[in-house]
């Protein structure tokens, strides 16, 4: 089973590999988003509650998960705020004024709920991924390896 971060660089990955585009299509990726987003963000408050029962070694903290179970909850509620512009765009014909002003509007309400939904994801992977191992320091970590030396051969 992944852990929470590494769960959420899957759920990342792919709103970047299929990115939501103001057509049908996009209405479809979006309900994919919220629905992979919903099961992680369930799944990520069920290991807050568990973390904090005995026996829970190799979880994050119960806060790192709590806030990170909040920052999906916000990316969660960016991407539902995208359906009333990815519904209104693909019908819309820009023939009057005031509907390309609505078509202009609905396009960057879009844009800023994506780039919110974008942030709350980026927060959520900071708290839930492990910091990176620190790099080693002093003389030992600039020595080259020696290559392999190879063993003594035996004659069959």
């Amino acid at each position: 089973m992944l852990s929470p971060g590494l769960a959420l660089e899957v759920v990342i990955a792919d709103t970047r590999d299929h990115p939501i585009t103001p057509d049908d299509t996009g209405l479809y990726t979006v309900t994919r988003h919220i629905e992979l987003l919903c099961q992680l963000a369930a799944r990520t408050a069920a290991e807050t509650e568990y973390q904090l029962a005995p026996n829970s070694a190799g979880l994050p903290p119960a806060k790192a998960l709590a806030l990170g179970t909040g920052h999906l909850g916000k990316a969660i509620a960016h991407y539902t705020q995208t359906l009333i512009p990815l519904l209104y765009l693909p019908a819309a014909k820009e023939e009057t004024e005031q509907q390309r002003w609505l078509v202009a509007e609905h396009r960057g309400a879009l844009q800023i709920h994506l780039n919110d939904a974008r942030t709350a994801l980026a927060d959520a992977h900071a708290v839930l991924s492990p910091p990176p191992a620190p790099a080693p320091v002093g003389p030992a970590a600039s020595a080259p390896t020696p290559p392999h030396a190879p063993g003594p051969r035996s004659r069959s």
